[in-house]
């Protein structure tokens, strides 16, 4: 495999957070904001350092060469490997009030040890919620890589230079999304209309950081349209991409957009029936693309892909590890990622929820009585050189179960640790010729 350094979105942004405050021995920020068009980064480049020092834990602000694939050259069975008995029985003691509506999926990578694994009602199907956007994330990458096959930096150049406007699919939406104008430096958080225009690599930022809805209708949509029109989409206008969705059959749009994301997911050995996304994020999108088959997930499913990322599976180990910096770089950790103890951890994260009331009631936010699924995806890397995966997903109806998340985050760490510390990672010089593949 040929080693390059692309130029992340997110770069920019991890560097200066990691030493920020001697800029000229970092990354050069300033060229890294203007290749990558991410235009928060650069209201993030011109904020005070001590503002966002006071925002991001430390673990937030590792540098460049940091971000790697644990599991290159580690060979995982697809299948995972078999349940360790002793941390199964440690795990059962973890579990608030010992209830079925929590399943996990948990896998120690750390080096210098052979990878352990264990699970708790992992093959049980879950709403996934956002976390679905992994899925998305997932197809994005492939259909780049069929768009340019031969040229790794020009699937990166792609994303830094399509400005795509969001349309009908990026509605409606409540999560809010950074919105800068570097040349009149004005900032705001609006929800996403049809009239927003962001770079690729923007949509799929606002997709993961903040979860954004009609974000992850938008980057799907590209990826549509990537495999239908391959190597031509580069040059697609907007026009022409609006008059493939309206003189397309429905049937024929939802059959595409059901084999985009699946197609993938096969590749890598997981089934429709073990993860699965079946509905675009918007009503506006759902109204041009229509469902099929409804979403669903499993921890072990979830811990399938982790475990593909790691190993560099993902289309190919540029796309993994391109998906790993995107999950470093969230808004802020939510949830398990919240955890105190995992403040000075690299940690890679998506979350997703959904909830419902019953018929004639009424429930709070997160607290849903009908249902009211949470999930974590997530890897946590501690200094000490501790390296685990882990899936959770639950559906504990009447409160918001974030704390739960955050409990177990903290028995799952302290459980992993015990077993004592690996191998701690390498420091780089900056240089980047310690990095990994893609690093």
């Amino acid at each position: 495999m040929k080693q390059y350094l692309p130029i992340f979105a997110a770069l920019s942004v991890v560097i200066l957070l990691f030493i920020p405050w001697n800029y000229g021995d970092a990354y050069p920020v300033i060229g890294g904001v203007e290749k990558t068009n991410i235009r928060r980064l650069v209201r993030l480049q011109r904020m005070d350092s001590s503002k966002l020092v006071r925002t991001l834990p430390y673990g937030a602000r590792y540098s460049l060469p940091y971000v790697k694939l644990n599991l290159m050259g580690r060979a995982i069975d697809s299948n995972l490997i078999a349940s360790d008995p002793a941390l199964e029985a440690e795990l059962e003691k973890l579990i608030p009030n010992g209830g079925r509506a929590y399943s996990l999926a948990i896998m120690d990578i750390t080096p210098g040890r052979e990878p352990r694994y264990v699970e708790r009602n992992a093959e049980l199907t879950y709403q996934p919620g956002s976390v679905g956007k992994l899925a998305v994330i997932t197809a994005l990458m492939c259909e780049l890589e069929n768009v340019y096959v031969d040229s790794i930096q020009k699937r990166w150049d792609l994303m830094q230079t399509r400005l795509i406007k969001g349309g009908p699919f990026a509605v409606y939406d409540h999560h809010t999304i950074p919105d800068y104008d570097p040349e009149t430096e004005r900032y705001s958080r609006p929800r996403v209309n049809q009239q927003h225009e962001f770079t690729l690599y923007e949509w799929a930022d606002h997709m993961l950081s903040v979860s954004n809805n009609g974000a992850a209708s938008v980057v799907w949509r590209e990826a549509i349209l990537m495999r239908v029109f391959g190597p031509e989409y580069p040059n697609l206008t907007r026009e022409e991409a609006e008059a493939y969705f309206k003189d397309t059959p429905r049937g024929e749009l939802r059959d595409i957009s059901k084999s985009v994301i699946r197609e993938p997911l096969a590749q890598l050995g997981i089934g429709p029936d073990e993860f699965r996304v079946g509905t675009m994020f918007t009503r506006g999108a759902s109204g041009i693309v229509p469902p099929q088959g409804g979403s669903a997930g499993t921890p072990r499913a979830l811990m399938k892909w982790l475990t593909a990322l790691e190993s560099g599976n993902i289309s190919d180990a540029a796309s993994s590890l391109e998906i790993k910096r995107l999950m470093y770089l969230t808004d802020r950790r939510i949830r398990y990622a919240h955890a105190p103890v995992l403040d000075s951890a690299a940690v890679y994260f998506k979350s997703g929820s959904l909830y419902g009331c019953k018929p004639g009631t009424s429930c709070g936010k997160y607290k849903g009585n009908r249902m009211n699924y949470m999930n974590s995806v997530c890897i946590v890397e501690q200094p000490d050189g501790t390296r685990y995966l882990v899936a959770l997903m639950t559906n504990v109806l009447g409160r918001n179960s974030a704390y739960d998340h955050q409990l177990l985050a903290t028995r799952i760490d302290r459980m992993i640790r015990e077993a004592g510390p690996g191998i701690e990672p390498k420091e780089s010089d900056g240089t980047g010729e310690d990095a990994p593949i893609g690093g």
